[in-house]
């Protein structure tokens, strides 16, 4: 079922993968910046909104922090392990392409940089909900955390595929992102919490591709 739903057709005047023959599914695959910016500048306040009053002003810090935390380790580990998961059934491997691999096939498809809110709205509320489980209504501070550097994380990444990233940080920021793709895909697997990569062994200190 999957392997009918992904298109492997590439148009390499625009880089971009067409993944669905229906057009509803294939618009509901995409969006654009100023779509990802509207959501998040509603979602955002909402969440600060659920959370205010529910922890005083330096544990509310500090549950922001750790949700800030626990994004920067899910990032490192959601890139690493799932989207380059190489499953041996086929409808695992379609899998792994419609939620990654199409952005290695057309890393500059804007379009599809940022992640679209069929995606991120279903895991940002299964995430919160577990927050809030844990830890009560002050678990909003730590989701209020992870969501927020999700976002950043986001917008990181469409920026190293967009922007031309001047400036010693950015300019860091998007020499590490494109190795991973240019270089090698096995490594550099962080997008904003790059020291993550030097943590565990992955980072790339050589533009020498392996064979």
């Amino acid at each position: 079922m999957a392997k009918a739903m992904v298109m492997a057709t590439r148009n390499q005047q625009v880089q971009q993968v067409r993944l669905f023959q229906h057009e509803w599914l294939e618009r509901l695959s995409r969006i654009s910046p100023f779509g990802f910016a509207a959501l998040w500048s509603i979602v955002l306040p909402m969440v600060v909104w659920r959370a205010w009053g529910s922890a005083e002003v330096l544990a509310a810090t500090g549950l922001v922090l750790g949700g800030l935390a626990i994004w920067a380790l899910f990032e490192y580990a959601m890139h690493r392990y799932l989207f380059h998961w190489q499953p041996r059934a086929a409808v695992l491997r379609n899998f792994v392409f419609l939620m990654h691999g199409n952005h290695h096939a057309a890393p500059s498809d804007g379009l599809r940089n940022l992640m679209p809110p069929v995606v991120s709205l279903p895991i940002s509320g299964t995430v919160w909900a577990l927050c809030v489980a844990a830890l009560g209504t002050s678990g909003s501070w730590v989701f209020l955390g992870f969501i927020t550097g999700y976002v950043l994380y986001d917008i990181t990444h469409y920026a190293c595929h967009q922007w031309p990233m001047k400036g010693r940080i950015p300019s860091m920021l998007k020499r590490h992102h494109m190795r991973h793709h240019h270089v090698r895909e096995d490594g550099n697997y962080a997008i904003t919490a790059l020291f993550l990569d030097r943590w565990f062994g992955t980072a790339i200190t050589s533009l020498q591709k392996r064979d």
